[in-house]
């Protein structure tokens, strides 16, 4: 009887280690793609807000105004404009306070921008190192599968006088097969991965040179109110 050698034979035909193996790879690869999905939608949507803000942020706005229309948002705001409204926000309270000079003032609206930004990042990054373990991790596990399929076949080849391809050619396809899987796993994680870190840091530069440009500009206004005072 000839064996079948489709994906699914080999699959019916194998051990139940080598079973497992090829379902936690197929679990892990589902896994890896919605990640990816989810993040490359999130972080698309963050250079999107970014620059639509930038160019709201640089246009001239009035910054009292620009903070109003910010807090009365219903929905959470993001990137730059958390930011914006965590910085501006701390810089008002700090301002109607008295005997508070500008520096003091500045480095409160500094570290609130600070701690706004490592908040944003942390969300930007979540599940990355999902992705970077799912990348070098599977191609192990499918060894491991493949190394366990061919001890296997050895074993059984072992048993019999007159060994053939044939009798060979199944066990060593569906050991082959956990190798296979694994590559295919690891292989769009670790693109991923590399790609969206990279995405992460350019966002995160962009982040901390707006948080710079406007600290100046707080700066700026903070010393001109304590001079017209």
């Amino acid at each position: 009887m000839q064996a079948d050698i489709s994906f699914i034979g080999l699959f019916l035909q194998a051990s139940v280690l080598v079973k497992l193996v090829m379902l936690a790879l197929l679990g892990l690869s589902v896994m890896s793609w919605a990640v990816i999905l989810q993040r490359r939608a999130l972080l698309s949507s963050a250079r999107a807000k970014s620059l639509k803000f930038e160019d709201k942020f640089w246009s001239g706005v009035d910054l009292n105004r620009l903070y109003q229309e910010l807090s009365a948002r219903t929905e959470h705001n993001s990137g730059m404009e958390a930011m914006f409204v965590a910085g501006f926000k701390e810089y008002s309270r700090l301002s109607r306070l008295s005997g508070k000079v500008p520096g003091a003032v500045m480095d409160g609206s500094y570290r609130a921008m600070r701690v706004t930004l490592s908040r944003e990042l942390e969300k930007l990054e979540t599940h990355l190192p999902l992705l970077a373990t799912i990348g070098s991790t599977s191609p192990y596990i499918g060894l491991f599968g493949t190394v366990w399929g061919i001890m296997n076949s050895f074993i059984a080849l072992g048993a019999v006088e007159n060994a053939t391809l044939a009798m060979v050619a199944p066990g060593i396809a569906e050991a082959l097969i956990a190798t296979a899987m694994g590559l295919f796993a690891a292989i769009p994680a670790v693109i991923a991965y590399n790609r969206f870190s990279t995405q992460v840091e350019k966002i995160e530069g962009s982040y901390a040179n707006f948080m710079e440009e406007f600290s100046s500009i707080l700066h700026r206004q903070a010393y001109s109110e304590k001079e017209s005072a």
